[in-house]
């Protein structure tokens, strides 16, 4: 019996990591929980993504499900004070870890789970997903990576409750090699996942500057009321424009360093690009950015 106790309390005190997830309300129908400006790790513990609920009427879709089993299960705990109604769907965005790793509990709720076609190429035989490799055990407890039930090819129209959701498949690559934008006409609203950085500088390592532009402009030009993306907490129409600016002026600096010819580490040296120096992570990520866009310009233009 005393043994018994003791898993108990062990258990209970293994599940007990909490993130502190406060909701907030973007539009009449939208909640998100905005992560911060920073890269994974063990003070954060992947609390560093944007999660969002939409009030669809009788339950909630979700986009995007976040970096842990615990962080899911802590903000449908949450935004369920505010309505307590079923998750109907999740839809994730992209196949980055931190935007999805939360699966595994919605699928325990009975949530339909959508992504894109990307998510058949990821396999973790061999390998641990990086947020199990950089948060706490505590916070990573219970996580097992869930893969979406239902892939995506192709644009998409979910009517759910008395609300038709728009899934639109990029074809080509952007953020990455299969991105999702899900878009709701009613309410003027678009979630875009990592297409929107908006608090700090993103990471080009999967992604081609080229398709991210085009896409970004697009639904630029939707003109729509709320434009939601995968980290930072500007949701209005303005929400594209710190990234989308970013990544024009680094292609534009490329293009003319290899015109110049330009040596890659020519090129990374001279790219500094001030007017982005105080967005968060830009010493981390700006070299690292260049030197991916170059090779990849570089490339198309053999």
């Amino acid at each position: 019996m005393k043994s018994l106790w003791i898993l108990l309390i062990a258990v209970n005190t293994l599940f007990a990591f909490e993130y502190g997830l406060v909701p907030v309300q973007v539009n009449e129908k939208v909640y998100c929980f905005f992560g911060k400006a920073e890269v994974m790790d063990t003070k954060n513990n992947g609390n560093m993504v944007n999660s969002c609920f939409v009030n669809t009427g009788k339950s909630w879709l979700v986009i995007d499900s976040g970096p842990t089993y615990l962080y899911a299960q802590e903000a449908y705990s949450s935004v369920n004070k505010i309505k307590n109604m079923p998750v109907s769907y999740v839809i994730n965005t992209h196949t980055h870890d931190d935007h999805w790793l939360g699966n595994g509990y919605y699928k325990s709720i009975g949530a339909t789970i959508l992504g894109s076609y990307e998510f058949s190429n990821l396999i973790f035989a061999n390998e641990s997903p990086r947020m199990e490799r950089r948060i706490s055990p505590e916070a990573y407890a219970l996580t097992v990576p869930t893969i979406p039930t239902r892939l995506i090819t192709k644009d998409e129209t979910l009517s759910v409750d008395s609300m038709d959701i728009q899934i639109l498949h990029v074809n080509y690559k952007a953020h990455t090699k299969s991105d999702l934008l899900v878009y709701i006409p009613t309410i003027k609203t678009i979630f875009c996942g990592d297409l929107i950085f908006n608090d700090r500088v993103a990471s080009m390592r999967d992604g081609d500057v080229s398709g991210w532009i085009k896409i970004l402009q697009q639904v630029k030009e939707m003109k729509l009321t709320t434009v939601v993306g995968g980290h930072g907490k500007i949701t209005d129409a303005t929400s594209l424009d710190i990234i989308l600016g970013y990544l024009t002026e680094l292609k534009s600096k490329v293009k003319s360093a290899l015109k110049d010819e330009l040596e890659i580490d020519e090129a990374i040296e001279k790219i500094k690009m001030k007017k982005y120096n105080d967005l968060a992570l830009f010493e981390m990520m700006h070299r690292q950015n260049v030197e991916v866009t170059f090779r990849m310009l570089e490339w198309e233009n053999e």
